[in-house]
């Protein structure tokens, strides 16, 4: 990361990183050189990793935080101390714990859009629940196909719902936390800061 921001690319990647709370805090880091966090993928086996893409931020509040940056911390990435991080870890240092967390929350949201599902593919899920079912009454006893069938659309549904409510109360806290929810071109909803444009170029907050 710190050798992508060295060469100071409009996009740098962060990952694969399987810890949110690490993948936030390197954000954090990254955010110090004038960057912003610009969106989040899953990777790697079961999408256990996390990749994340950043983007250089041309205002001049942001070149100057990466000129205090460079000053305070001349050896980062050389044995020296990394902006935000305790010396040697990934932990935070406590004055950006918070800042830390809203970055966290973010990713975890952006993330969790993979398990967001429309109501076609809710329906295609139970049917594939009913066909199960009609596979068991064809092969075993009615009274086991058809509790199990009923176990399978109770499974469901209780998994739908749970990552609903998780992502409605990440939801609450990046809006609480100042973010701004937005729609991408795909109909996703994204959260922005103030005056932050949508990923997808070198410059996030062109015109």
């Amino acid at each position: 990361m710190l050798r992508q921001i060295a060469r100071q690319q409009d996009v740098i990647e962060i990952g694969p990183q399987g810890s949110r709370p690490k993948a936030a805090a390197l954000v954090y880091a990254a955010e110090q050189y004038g960057y912003v966090y610009g969106e989040a993928h899953a990777t790697g086996y079961k999408d256990s990793q996390i990749l994340l893409r950043m983007y250089r931020d041309p205002s001049p509040e942001a070149r100057s935080r990466e000129a205090a940056t460079l000053t305070a911390h001349p050896r980062a990435g050389i044995g020296g101390t990394v902006p935000g991080l305790a010396p040697g870890s990934l932990k935070p240092v406590p004055e950006a714990a918070g800042a830390v967390a809203v970055l966290k929350d973010l990713i975890a949201f952006d993330l969790s859009a993979r398990y967001v599902t429309s109501r076609g593919q809710k329906v295609w899920c139970y049917l594939a629940c009913v066909l199960v079912t009609g596979l068991l009454l064809a092969t075993g006893p009615l009274v086991e196909a058809v509790a199990s069938g009923v176990s399978l659309v109770l499974i469901l549904a209780v998994a739908l719902k749970a990552g609903r409510i998780h992502r409605e109360k990440l939801a609450r806290r990046l809006t609480e936390a100042g973010l701004i929810a937005v729609r991408d071109e795909r109909g996703r909803q994204r959260f922005l800061r103030p005056g932050q444009q949508l990923p997808g170029h070198a410059n996030p907050f062109a015109a």
